[in-house]
């Protein structure tokens, strides 16, 4: 199947539903171009929440919002189910699996995925989470585990079950560790009376020497403080060396008998196929220039955590996060009107709006250029930010009603085991229960 253009307007094929891609799109809406976007999941997933999703504070649907939907009422505007394969540069098309798509101008907002550094022992039975699925089979993972320790009589016997190891103090993981020190905290007891709060460890690890890396050295110490009241055992400045399923080391010497890794500790750039390799940076991210086109491209673009423009102003490239996708997915579509007009282009500047991150309940940290906030109202900032970011209305509400069930009884959300969930390279055993009752 080949899906040739009808139009005579210009295609702009996007590659990727996420913050870039939705900005592209919509910023093209009533412009002369035929705007086609393409994605494997036919909804947008508003990761910053994902990890409310594994720890069952919030459900799926909440976070997710039909691409089709979104854009309904964009008269040049279409979407189609499917997976990339492929770019072809000198014929202007990409492979798909649904078949080949031409374009006249190609954006790949492919986002990221796991990096796990050529660690093959620990990405096959580590976990991740940078998908609503991965996150789903967290959760299943983190109930079964615990259902799993009930089972057993001795401490030592249910400790790889409630031992959670979180590698990666970025906002992912310092996110995470402080839901599940909460859940440990608040609901454990409450859900599973037979196991105390002291048979379940948390433990945040990381080979740099801080918490929250990129944000202020205030904010740093701050969530740090945090994580360390909630109970969390956190391990700076230390190395992961092996993880077989059963337990982690540490090249300093220290072991973690756990079932129950999971893996924050960097991101790579979702690259397709046909792209010269030369151009790939660090990090597995395309090379681009001022305006965002991939280095020896004219048409093709690229954006968010699959862009490197490295400059002397950004030598690594710019931040992972949101809101650089959001503002490089603006600038190209204005761009790329730009280039179909003869008009003269004016190089990407990124504006850095402050970083945030919750720790738990009334935690939290924001840095906001000069301004920093820890604490209560940092955590009210969060909430707003992050609510009037979702997209769609019935989403905010339900979201909104769901922190404010958690807030209220400190027992929000459902812990519901939907699919069960078996690790790669794991057989699945069923014990019988080793007391009376």
């Amino acid at each position: 199947m080949n899906l040739k253009d009808k139009s005579t307007f210009p295609r702009v094929v996007i590659v990727g539903g996420g913050f870039g891609g939705l900005q592209v799109a919509k910023k093209l809406a009533d412009k002369p171009v035929e705007v086609l976007m393409i994605d494997k999941h036919n909804y947008h997933t508003f990761q910053p929440l994902l990890y409310q999703v594994a720890i069952g504070s919030l459900e799926a649907d909440s976070i997710a919002f039909s691409l089709r939907k979104n854009f309904a009422g964009q008269q040049n505007f279409s979407f189609r189910n499917a997976e990339v394969t492929r770019v072809n540069p000198e014929s202007n098309t990409i492979e798909t699996t649904i078949g080949e798509i031409s374009f006249d101008y190609l954006v790949l907002a492919t986002g990221s995925t796991t990096n796990f550094f050529g660690n093959k022992e620990v990405e096959q039975f580590a976990m991740s989470m940078k998908s609503i699925p991965e996150a789903l089979d967290l959760r299943s993972m983190i109930l079964q585990n615990i259902e799993e320790a009930v089972l057993f009589a001795t401490k030592e016997e249910r400790e790889p079950y409630l031992n959670f190891v979180l590698v990666g103090a970025g906002p992912t993981g310092v996110e995470l560790s402080g839901a599940l020190a909460e859940l440990r905290n608040h609901i454990l007891t409450q859900d599973y009376p037979e196991l105390s709060k002291d048979h379940m460890k948390v433990y945040l690890v990381d080979f740099m020497p801080r918490v929250l890396g990129a944000f202020s050295e205030e904010a740093s110490n701050k969530a740090k403080k945090f994580l360390t009241s909630l109970g969390v055992e956190v391990l700076l400045n230390v190395k992961v060396e092996s993880y077989d399923g059963s337990e982690i080391k540490f090249e300093d010497g220290k072991c973690i008998r756990t079932k129950n890794v999971i893996w924050s500790a960097g991101v790579m750039g979702v690259v397709p196929d046909g792209i010269p390799k030369k151009i790939i940076e660090r990090g597995n991210k395309l090379r681009v220039d001022s305006i965002c086109r991939v280095d020896g491209y004219s048409n093709i673009f690229a954006i968010g955590d699959v862009a490197a423009m490295i400059t002397e102003e950004t030598p690594k490239g710019h931040p992972g996060v949101a809101q650089v996708a959001i503002q490089q997915g603006n600038f190209v579509a204005k761009t790329v009107i730009q280039l179909i007009n003869g008009e003269s282009t004016e190089p990407f500047k990124y504006f850095d709006k402050g970083s945030l991150a919750t720790i738990g309940r009334n935690k939290a940290v924001a840095d906001l250029g000069k301004l920093k906030f820890q604490g209560f109202f940092a955590w009210l900032i969060w909430m707003f930010v992050h609510l009037v970011s979702l997209l769609g209305f019935r989403n905010k509400i339900i979201v909104f009603i769901n922190w404010s069930a958690s807030y209220l009884s400190y027992n929000g959300g459902a812990r519901l085991i939907i699919r069960r969930f078996v690790k790669r390279g794991i057989t699945e055993k069923t014990h019988l229960p080793k007391t009376d009752h």
